[in-house]
């Protein structure tokens, strides 16, 4: 199902977009930066026999309304819990980020612990930005608004896939750049300042006592394997699996080996 709510609550109300399946163990699949819930077409299609999958669009992305930046992870994640309460998922989920989206479950479970059954970590990290990143971010953001939202995606797009996929797969090249495009500049530059300011979820990583998957792309070139596997060392009982022949949207380049290692961590929400 797909539809639109107005948030509400003490911050600015906005129309969101999202997609809701059926009435299985839900999932909140939060997606990257610039991305939009048309990320998770793969699993849309093959995971709606295991799980409800709610896949909103931040907002500023996709098909939800823009506010004026700045955001904060703060912001996106109070969205999320705005979006569950409109839709009246009362009980905990799994909550499910890749990338930015994956800083924003971090704060999800910092806000909300009581409402996370548990998580799916993919192509993220758990630290917060260099001095360097910081730097890049505002200069991303500052191309976006002297230049246009096209600009920036024309210069992120070759990193987010594995080489050969960027050669290779012209029509998910093209389906990520136009997914992309659909960014509005606020919701670019709101984007570009909350991960700017996340906090350092390090420290958050040994507390986290739900399951939790972690899946990264072997060829990751934004976000080094190492740093899946230092958030699997430091999260108790953590899974780990490396995606091959995958880059940074492993979910999109990979969706057989993606699906079915969520799919086995699911199982666990549904033994007796």
């Amino acid at each position: 199902m797909t539809d639109e709510t107005n948030t509400t609550g003490d911050r600015e109300a906005f129309l969101m977009s999202y997609e809701d399946s059926c009435d299985r163990v839900p999932v909140l699949w939060i997606h990257g930066y610039p991305l939009s819930n048309l990320l998770w077409d793969f699993q849309i299609d093959g995971l709606a026999d295991v799980c409800r999958l709610l896949t909103p669009d931040l907002r500023g992305h996709g098909g939800s309304e823009a506010t004026e930046p700045p955001y904060s992870v703060g912001t996106f994640a109070d969205d999320c819990a705005d979006l569950l309460d409109h839709l009246g998922v009362t009980g905990p989920v799994v909550v499910a980020g890749l990338s930015m989206g994956g800083y924003i479950a971090f704060e999800f479970y910092r806000r909300y612990p009581e409402r996370v059954a548990g998580m799916i970590l993919a192509a993220t990290r758990a630290g917060a930005d260099s001095d360097e990143g910081k730097i890049n971010r505002d200069k991303a953001a500052g191309v976006a608004i002297a230049e246009g939202v096209e600009v920036v995606v024309d210069g992120m797009l070759p990193k987010l896939l594995a080489p050969d996929n960027l050669v290779e797969q012209e029509d998910m090249v093209e389906f990520v750049r136009e997914m992309m495009l659909a960014t509005a500049e606020d919701g670019m530059v709101g984007a570009l300042t909350a991960m700017r300011d996340r906090p350092d979820s390090t420290p958050l990583l040994a507390k986290i006592d739900v399951p939790v998957l972690i899946v990264h792309g072997e060829e990751d070139q934004l976000i080094p394997v190492s740093e899946a596997q230092s958030m699997q060392d430091a999260i108790p009982g953590s899974e780990l699996v490396i995606v091959p022949a995958a880059g940074h949207l492993p979910n999109l380049e990979q969706p057989e080996v993606f699906n079915d290692a969520v799919r086995g961590y699911l199982e666990q929400f549904y033994e007796e």
